[in-house]
């Protein structure tokens, strides 16, 4: 296939996000796409086929404009839109609505942090932030890795920053993932913040630590277990449901009833690390099954590729996957019934 060279102009800050530290992210993209790229200054010099150059330029504009918003760029954010673009899809792209507005996803204004706007990394995370900006209830579901909880929690300590809702509500099953971790001492909170330290590393991120502590002691965000939600009406409230696989029929059906006027939740949650002595009793596989297509509703779900950690977490996902898909083919001869 012939090659040939084209230039693609960057911003300062975006041409050094896109570079890498010791051109790390460039020769990602190059290994990937089999091309040439270089940076002169002003931005990039792409050597290559006309589809590989494609390719390349493709992943690169997204992270530019990733970077144009504020966002960080990390190896993982490259390695995610490689493998958007390998996957015949396309980079998550946020934009603006004008140029003093807020960065947005598919219409939907992104959550702001300390750092500068979240964007999405994947086009499932794009998918659900437009959910969360849409539905009144969100179930977003998938494998560890995914950024279903940071999400979840960026966008509602947005909302309650922004005066859109009035308090944050956080609440999870107190279940142990298998082993017996004994009394907690200390307070309701002393006895909670363990199980919850995903949300509050990205609340502390989002917030920061100062303001998080204030509005715990003001009552503007609060966190509880799924049993002290009983009795209550969550109104003007945005509530997330962590580790929602977890819970039990009978308690999905009373968290998902308090809410109130004026009130949005998300549940998240991973179908495949279900820690139930009945794993058939879990209330995230059964409330997917029956509220599907329910007006006011949406359901994300996200697969291995989505993951956005270390890129041996989508690997090690996929192993599990494939065994647990060669475990029910194994099983189905058995559940056949006899003729």
């Amino acid at each position: 296939m012939p090659r040939s060279r084209e230039f693609l102009a960057l911003s300062d800050d975006a041409l050094r996000a896109v570079v890498g530290p010791s051109s790390r992210h460039l020769a990602l993209i190059e290994d990937a796409f089999k091309v040439l790229i270089e940076a002169p200054g002003g931005g990039v010099s792409i050597d290559g086929g006309t589809r590989d150059r494609a390719n390349a330029r493709r992943v690169i504009e997204a992270l530019a404009q990733r970077s144009d918003l504020g966002a960080e760029i990390s190896e993982a954010d490259v390695r995610t839109g490689i493998g958007a673009v390998l996957g015949g899809g396309a980079p998550a792209k946020p934009s603006r609505n004008s140029a003093a507005g807020p960065p947005t996803a598919g219409g939907v204004a992104l959550p702001v942090g300390r750092k500068g706007a979240i964007v999405p990394k994947t086009p499932a995370q794009a998918r659900y932030l437009q959910a969360l900006g849409e539905c009144e209830l969100t179930f977003g579901v998938g494998p560890a890795g995914t950024g279903k909880t940071f999400l979840a929690a960026a966008y509602g300590a947005s909302l309650l920053r922004r005066g859109q809702v009035d308090r944050l509500v956080i609440t999870r099953p107190a279940v142990e993932a298998g082993e017996k971790l004994g009394f907690l001492p200390g307070d309701l909170n002393e006895k909670v913040d363990p199980y919850l330290a995903p949300i509050w590393e990205a609340l502390n991120e989002i917030l920061g630590a100062e303001d998080v502590r204030r509005r715990r002691d003001k009552g503007e965000i609060e966190a509880a277990p799924i049993a002290f939600m009983r009795g209550r009406t969550l109104s003007h409230a945005f509530v997330i449901v962590d580790e929602a696989q977890n819970t039990s029929r009978l308690q999905m059906k009373m968290v998902l009833t308090r809410l109130g006027e004026g009130a949005r939740m998300v549940v998240t949650g991973d179908p495949s690390q279900i820690d139930l002595l009945n794993p058939r009793d879990s209330g995230l596989s059964h409330a997917l099954r029956i509220l599907d297509g329910v007006k006011g509703v949406g359901v994300l779900k996200f697969e291995a590729q989505d993951v956005v950690r270390h890129a041996l977490v989508e690997r090690i996902v996929r192993a599990y996957d494939a065994d647990s898909e060669a475990h029910r083919a194994r099983r189905a001869p058995d559940l056949e019934e006899p003729a």
